[in-house]
């Protein structure tokens, strides 16, 4: 096996097949793609839950993760914050030629991992090589199918309800940024990136009444609070006390300026619970999570708003974020 990725492992002869059969295949291949067919058929599913989604961070790999880790566990959770439990995936990458195997292969296996935790499995995807400067080194495409548990959705937030964030914010966001523009801190910043699956079930086993979750990516916890506000004419009212932000994010948002609430989150979620069930929900975060926190609660003060209560007793409006926050962060 060559140390670089070349053209010829994008053609579809001998050595498209060594680049599957030693690379993707040995760290991949289930009963699914053991067929090695053009689509693979599946099992029915009782209410199948359908997403899709790109991944393009730069750099690839970053404190806490890589790109492999990332687009497993960002298709994962979009299934899981619907209460889907994720099964099938399909996989597909874009890779510049020149690209390290050995860096790929560290990829696979972070895919591998992923997969494990979230108890799925790919079953189809595509590789194709293009020449050096097409693209940024990887690109990695999913597709994702998970059963659908329960009904979360934000068709089911009332005034009343509890908001709560499962851990800290703007981890990711800030990690990417550092990483990229080579900061270097004291302490440095890992990034929250992870599978929300294990955290979802574990509500749902023990009888949350789930209203509604998301997980704060691309936007952070403003544009998820946004979309919410937008969509059911409510109002998000945030303490914002509660939201934990690490010292070392804390810093890099000082120095540069970025607010914490619009930095990307990569293994953190929003949770509107009903209220009864809130110190209970709480409870189960925060055994994953030590930062988790209620964060506030759903009201009809400003219609269609998101507001932020500071410590200090003054209150101001979360806007959706506009403009380029930060480029190439999933």
């Amino acid at each position: 096996m060559q140390k670089h990725i070349t053209l010829a492992m994008g053609s579809g002869g001998e050595e498209s097949s060594e680049l599957l059969e030693k690379l993707v295949f040995r760290h991949l291949k289930n009963s699914y793609l053991a067929r090695a067919e053009d689509a693979t058929p599946l099992e029915s599913l009782q209410s199948p839950c359908f997403c899709t989604d790109s991944f393009t961070v730069s750099p690839p790999f970053f404190p806490g993760g890589d790109i492999g880790k990332l687009s497993i566990a960002g298709s994962c959770n979009d299934l899981a914050m619907m209460g889907a439990k994720p099964k099938f995936l399909s996989l597909s990458f874009i890779i510049e030629e020149g690209f390290s195997v050995r860096e790929f292969e560290k990829i696979l296996r972070s895919i591998k991992n992923e997969l494990a935790i979230n108890e799925a499995v790919v079953v189809t995807g595509d590789t194709k090589v293009v020449p050096k400067g097409s693209v940024d080194r990887i690109f990695i495409t999913t597709s994702a199918i998970g059963e659908r548990k329960i009904e979360a959705s934000q068709r089911s937030i009332q005034e009343g309800d509890s908001l709560l964030f499962s851990g800290d914010i703007a981890r990711h966001g800030a990690c990417i940024f550092a990483a990229r523009e080579g900061i270097e801190l004291e302490s440095e910043i890992t990034s929250d990136c992870a599978s929300l699956w294990p955290i979802v079930k574990r509500l749902i086993d023990d009888g949350i009444t789930i209203k509604a979750m998301r997980d704060a990516t691309r936007g952070g916890v403003a544009a998820v609070l946004n979309e919410w506000a937008r969509a059911t004419e409510l109002t998000f009212e945030v303490d914002e006390a509660s939201v934990r932000v690490s010292q070392e994010v804390q810093g890099i948002c000082e120095i540069l300026g970025f607010e914490p609430f619009v930095l990307a989150n990569e293994g953190r979620f929003v949770l509107v619970v009903d209220p009864k069930d809130e110190k209970k929900a709480l409870k189960i975060l925060q055994e994953f999570n030590e930062d988790a926190a209620i964060i506030g609660k759903v009201t009809k003060s400003y219609p269609g708003r998101v507001t932020l209560q500071s410590e200090w007793g003054t209150k101001r409006f979360l806007d959706m974020p506009s403009g380029e926050i930060l480029p190439r962060i999933c």
